[in-house]
């Protein structure tokens, strides 16, 4: 299956409760931390509440 790679670039300080629980639940802790998660629709949708904060990037 395919993967994505989500990288934080902004911070969460000041941003609502379930941004931040989002980027926690993703296992992003500090800006320029990176994961490799699978491409699934229940990623996508937590990928897409922290847009702003995020880049993401496809991985084969």
């Amino acid at each position: 299956m395919a993967q994505i790679k989500v990288q934080q670039k902004k911070s969460a300080i000041g941003r609502k409760a379930n941004q931040r629980e989002t980027l926690r639940s993703l296992g992003l802790k500090r800006i320029g931390d990176v994961v490799v998660k699978e491409d699934r629709p229940e990623i996508r949708g937590m990928v897409h509440t922290v847009r702003h904060l995020v880049t993401v990037e496809e991985v084969d």
